[in-house]
């Protein structure tokens, strides 16, 4: 990859229910956890410094049924801003979380400059409305939202028409339950994504699987693609770290086959990584595995 890496960190919380009553999730202190464990060393990364949250609140909203909704909403904005600024300045933006909700600012920065697609490599797929969450976090509603499903108060961030198409979405390695989705507009949505579960990804084989990502991301209407990457589409065994845990997953050597043509193909802006989890991981054996995990995706 010939752009120059630019590393910021976006340790926010806001689209995730408490663990515990009082309590905020551990996955606020990814980004300084991998930092400390040499994530942008290991990258060789410049430091594009750190988008800090406002203030995380376990209330879901009365209207919306989504907790901090309208923390969530100006959130996304400064975080496109910071991903806009690495992006006009030729950059390729690695973004740290904090949780899955971090997509809307993401794309928010790509909806600004024209129409890009979404590589969503994670282990759920996360198009749960508040109608069906019963945690009424955005973590588990990103991609919905992105597609414009659920409250205009997130999906109208990029004013005219969702952040992302659904037709412009490869949804890649969810292993969740189907019953944790329902309604019509899903369903439609689902329909439209390239939709590759971990069964299919075995099947195709990881690097035959890349390939057909990244040839249906190399469209001339597409000005470029976003990777969101939740590590919870890791194997339990080696990301047991995550707020929501399920048997099975990729192992660094299947998404490292799996990510590298969809990466060598020259059509992804950016990344960003999500829901890693420090405070379940007390030894930190999960987080130095994945710094070397994702060390390797971008190694020349």
């Amino acid at each position: 990859m010939a752009r120059e890496l630019a590393l910021i960190e976006a340790p926010s919380t806001l689209g995730l229910a408490p663990p515990a009553p009082g309590t905020e999730p551990g996955a606020r202190h990814m980004a300084r956890v991998l930092r400390e464990l040499g994530l942008r060393t290991t990258l060789g990364a410049i430091d594009a410094g750190e988008v800090v949250p406002p203030q995380y609140g376990a209330e879901r909203d009365a209207a919306t049924g989504i907790r901090n909704v309208r923390e969530i909403a100006d959130y996304s904005a400064t975080l496109a801003g910071a991903i806009g600024g690495q992006l006009d300045a030729g950059r390729f933006p690695v973004v740290v979380g904090g949780d899955c909700s971090i997509l809307l600012g993401s794309l928010l920065a790509l909806h600004r400059r024209g129409r890009y697609g979404l590589v969503f490599v994670d282990g759920h797929q996360d198009l749960q409305t508040p109608q069906i969450s019963r945690t009424g976090g955005a973590a588990g509603m990103d991609l919905a939202l992105a597609v414009g499903i659920g409250p205009t108060m997130l999906t109208a961030l990029g004013g005219g028409g969702p952040l992302v198409r659904a037709s412009d979405v490869s949804m890649i390695g969810p292993r969740d339950n189907p019953a944790w989705y329902a309604g019509d507009d899903v369903a439609r949505a689902r329909d439209a994504m390239q939709v590759l579960l971990l069964a299919d990804l075995r099947r195709m084989g990881m690097a035959a699987a890349g390939d057909a990502v990244a040839a249906r991301l190399d469209r001339p209407r597409l000005a470029g693609a976003w990777i969101h990457c939740d590590v919870d589409v890791l194997n339990d065994d080696v990301m047991p770290a995550v707020d929501s845990r399920q048997p099975d997953g990729l192992s660094y050597d299947e998404l490292d086959a799996l990510l590298r043509p969809i990466l060598d193909s020259g059509v992804v802006v950016g990344m960003h990584l999500t829901i890693y989890d420090p405070d379940r991981d007390p030894d930190l054996v999960a987080g130095r595995a994945l710094v070397a995990g994702v060390g390797r995706l971008f190694r020349r």
